[in-house]
């Protein structure tokens, strides 16, 4: 019995630039994804008590690499900064096929928001995102399948 995901595979390999497409498209997904998570389950949840400002930094700090894992090395400026995904694109767009790219946040506090430090709960939107990654792939090659006319 033949899967969806093995049906995908067998049709990538012989539709020239298909896997480039499902790879560049899936991983932009996955960015998109862990944007619209961390959203949800920060940015849309009520303000703790703290009084903790939210500046949109978390967000703002995600950033992608081929060549390493991006550190929680910057603090946050404690002013507004707006979300982009456009540099996280643009080096998915670059990426070799084969290749690894590295998404990961900057924002020094990024993990104790993920994980749960001084009594708040933790909000595990990478996690979550990545649990996803295969459904992201199956939903992007039924994408450019069908954009295809295959």
């Amino acid at each position: 019995m033949s899967t969806f995901a093995a049906d995908v595979a067998a049709w990538a390999l012989n539709v020239e630039g298909a896997i480039e497409v499902i790879f560049r498209e899936a991983a932009q997904e996955l960015a998109r994804e862990m944007d619209l998570l961390l959203e949800q389950t920060v940015y849309d949840q009520p303000i703790s008590s703290s009084g903790y400002q939210r500046t949109g930094f978390l967000r703002a700090s995600l950033v992608a690499s081929s060549s390493v894992m991006p550190q929680l090395v910057r603090e946050n400026p404690g002013t507004p900064v707006p979300p982009d995904l456009g540099d996280v694109i643009l080096v998915i767009n670059g990426a070799e096929i084969g290749g690894t790219i590295y998404l990961g946040y900057t924002a020094n506090y990024a993990a104790f928001v993920h994980y749960s430090a001084n009594g708040q709960s933790g909000r595990p939107w990478v996690t979550m995102a990545a649990q996803r990654w295969e459904i992201i792939v199956d939903r992007v090659s039924a994408r450019v399948k069908s954009r295809l006319g295959l």
